[in-house]
Formats: C-alpha cells, sequence, structure tokens
C-alpha cells in the first residue's frame, strides 16, 4: 500500500512538472497582439487587352483593372511606423491601415525593398503599441513561437508552433529589379495562410523574431510549413528604407556554390563544410583582399558558414565600407582576410532613392 501510493505521487509530481513545461502563450499574446494590424491596399493596373479577328490578333490597347489586396503589418516604433512585405504593398494607390482596436487610418509608403520583399509604411500618430526586435541570430530550432495576422482578412488570428529549420533558401521572391534577392528564412510550423504576409512572428518574451512571408504548398493554404524574414534583415531593410529610402546593401563580390557531398567526391576532398567560391567579380570587395576561385569560405565575421543562404545573411547586416573577417581554406590550409564591403555599384557610398 505504502509502495503504491510513493509511486502515484511520484507519477503525479512529473505530470505536473511536465504540465508547467507547456508553454503560455497567453501574456505573450495579450502583449504582441495590439501591434499587429490589417493592411488593405488599393492596386490600380493597366493590361492589354487582345482580339482575334479571323485568327489575327488584334491589339485592343490597355484596360484599367482594379482591385483590393490584403495583408498584414507590424508595428515597430510608437511614432506608427509599420513593417510589411513588399508584396503586400507593391503596386498600392491607397493603403489603410486598421488596428486591432478597430481605428482605421491612412498610411503611406515610405520605402520598399523587393530584394528582401520588405517596406515600410507610416500612419500619423503617437503612442501605438509596438513589438521590439528580438534576435535572429539566437533563435534555436525546436523553439517556440506565435505567429500574429490576418489570414483570409480574419484579423487577429494568432497561431502557435516551433522553430522547424532555419536559413532556408526556396528562391520565391520575385524581383522585377534583377538584383539578386535575399533568402535565408526562419521555418516554422505555425500555421500560416494568405493574409499573414507582414505578420509578426514572435518568440516567448514577446520579441519580433521574424516577418511571416510564405508558405510551401501545392494548393495556396497552409500544410505544415512556412517562412519567416528573420528579424535581423527586418531591422537592418526597415532602419534604411526610414533613414535613405534605399538599402544600403554591401557585396562580398563572389558566386559561390554550396559544398555538399557530390561536390566533394568529385573533387576527392576530405572535408565538407563551407561554400566554394566559384568566380570572384573583378575589383570587388573580394578579389582587392586576396580571394580566388576554388577557396572555400567557412567563416564571415567568425560565424560558421554552411550554405549560400547563410552566408548572404551574415553579409547583409553590414553596410558598404564595413569591414567583415572572412576565414577561407586553400589547398586544405586556413587564411583570413578583412574584407571592405562594396555597394552595388563598386564604391562605399550611400545610395539614396
Amino acid at each position: 500500500m505504502k509502495r503504491t501510493f510513493v509511486l502515484f505521487f511520484m507519477l503525479l509530481i512529473a505530470f505536473c512538472s511536465k504540465a508547467q513545461s507547456v508553454v503560455d502563450f497567453t501574456d505573450v499574446a495579450a502583449k504582441t497582439i495590439n501591434a499587429v494590424v490589417h493592411i488593405k491596399c488599393d492596386v490600380t493596373k493597366l493590361t492589354p487587352m487582345y482580339q482575334s479577328f479571323f485568327g489575327m490578333i488584334i491589339d485592343q490597347g490597355m484596360r484599367r483593372q482594379s482591385y483590393s489586396a490584403f495583408g498584414s503589418g507590424v508595428i515597430i516604433s510608437s511614432d506608427g511606423y509599420i513593417i510589411t512585405n513588399n508584396h503586400v504593398v507593391q503596386d498600392a494607390s491607397n493603403i489603410t491601415v486598421t488596428l486591432n482596436d478597430k481605428r482605421t487610418l491612412v498610411a503611406r509608403l515610405v520605402g520598399a525593398d523587393p530584394a528582401s520583399d520588405l517596406a515600410v509604411i507610416k500612419v500619423e500618430g503617437t503612442e501605438f503599441e509596438f513589438i521590439p526586435f528580438g534576435n535572429s541570430e539566437q533563435v534555436r530550432i525546436g523553439e517556440p513561437v506565435l505567429a500574429i495576422g490576418n489570414p483570409f482578412n480574419l484579423t487577429s488570428t494568432v497561431t502557435a508552433g516551433i522553430i522547424s529549420a532555419k536559413a532556408r533558401n526556396m528562391n520565391i521572391i520575385q524581383n522585377p529589379t534583377g538584383e539578386s534577392t535575399l533568402e535565408s528564412f526562419l521555418q516554422t510550423d505555425a500555421a500560416v495562410n494568405s493574409g499573414n504576409s507582414g505578420g509578426a512572428l514572435v518568440n516567448t518574451k514577446g520579441q519580433l523574431i521574424g516577418i511571416n512571408t510564405a508558405i510551401a504548398s501545392g494548393n495556396g493554404y497552409y500544410t505544415g510549413y512556412s517562412f519567416a524574414i528573420p528579424s535581423n534583415i527586418a531591422r537592418k531593410v526597415s532602419r534604411d528604407l526610414c533613414q535613405y529610402g534605399a538599402v544600403q546593401r554591401g557585396y562580398l563580390g563572389v558566386n559561390v556554390a554550396e559544398v555538399d557531398e557530390e561536390w566533394v567526391k568529385r573533387r576527392g576532398i576530405t572535408f565538407l563544410k563551407g561554400v566554394y567560391v566559384g568566380r570572384v567579380i573583378p575589383d570587388c570587395a573580394a578579389e582587392r583582399a586576396g580571394l580566388k576561385e576554388g577557396d572555400i569560405i567557412v567563416k564571415v565575421n567568425h560565424v560558421e558558414i554552411n550554405s549560400y543562404a547563410e552566408m548572404m545573411e551574415e553579409v547583409s547586416y553590414f553596410n558598404p565600407g564595413d569591414k567583415v573577417e572572412v576565414e577561407f581554406l586553400r589547398d586544405g590550409k586556413s587564411h583570413t582576410k578583412e574584407l571592405t564591403l562594396l555597394n552595388s555599384k563598386g564604391t562605399t557610398e550611400i545610395i539614396r532613392k
């Protein structure tokens, strides 16, 4: 009898400990939900019209087409700056924002960056609730997260999940400018659907660690995988857009390929890490520092690099003119060089828009 009681007591303690370990998101949701807004954009586009006439296609000119687009945004300052996805607000002639308390405000576009699919808009006012940025580099796989947004125009929707992976490059950002895109997504299993774009991904401290951007789905609806732009990229992009109207993006000046098992076997080497430098662009930062084709970059600013996405994300935190330390392997030996990043024009000057 005494043994049975002791066993029951131990099971009760284990159950209570497990119950206490379950993450309670109620305080986090209450703390952050008022800083996530619903965005409506009025879009007008000119589309070509054609007519078939006895097998001939005749140009009928242009037709004006109007429609509304919807998404989410995150207030990042008390004076009304809001970060969202570029694809939410692009081509918008009018932007209106609805707060969680049902107030509707007119917004203006501050700046947009198609390369990262981020944009900043602004509403007039003061003392807005906002979500502080967290450090997305410190995010760990398996960490619980909360996604907040407006899927299917259902305002103030909260879903929970975990970080499933980091530094995902999905090749989904469309950039009409032709500039290389920046993709290094946080992957999560928190449910995200149409309308969640631009919404918040927050940690258990109520900090913004990502901007919900896309889903991986064959039918356009959530099927278990969604992707968010890391907050460290979002912080840099939003700061530059507010200050300069354009992102100050530094470049190493290399084309790289990821080092995988097949690549290693073809070249008969023994290590499996880093990114292989396939080409060094003339008169760019890497060439000036002495990097060559065939080098394998393993670290950028003391951070290990094992994929193109990881390298691009680490470099994206810096401005042209900033110095970064690159560690690489050449003929099996480790070397370290300090590079001065250059902008797309090959200088260190500020680019304004």
